[in-house]
């Protein structure tokens, strides 16, 4: 499956923003979608996992709260709605794609292209 992530931008802190997850040859709802983010300068971390009906989440403790996975496999499509956005939101954000849904925030195989969010104060 090839995932492409788009929907960044240049964000006021406390906005909020949704962020897509689009799959291409192949079909996103064969696949536990995870997003992650990689800040400048920080190691990639993960922000949040969706399994494939959608029906079981899991999100990093940064985030908890303030964002929210979800997916339309009628689209094809994982989204993550982000609220309350805070400048330590600032990193280019990515989608992922594995098979199995545990270990969670860890097996993903599959890697889209980032898409830029900066939360500027």
């Amino acid at each position: 499956v090839q995932l492409q992530a788009s929907g960044g931008g240049l964000m006021q802190a406390g906005d909020s923003l949704r962020l897509s997850c689009a799959a291409s040859s192949g079909t996103a709802s064969a696949y536990v979608i995870g997003w992650f983010r990689q800040a400048p300068g920080k190691e990639r971390e993960f922000v949040a996992q969706i399994n494939e009906a959608g029906s079981l989440t899991n999100y990093a403790t940064s985030v908890k709260g303030r964002f929210t996975i979800s997916r339309d496999n009628t689209e094809n499509a994982v989204y993550l709605q982000m609220n309350s956005l805070r400048s330590e939101d600032t990193a280019v954000y990515y989608c992922a794609a594995k098979r199995s849904y545990f270990p969670i925030a860890n097996g993903f195989v599959y890697w889209g292209q980032g898409t830029q969010v900066t939360v500027s104060s």
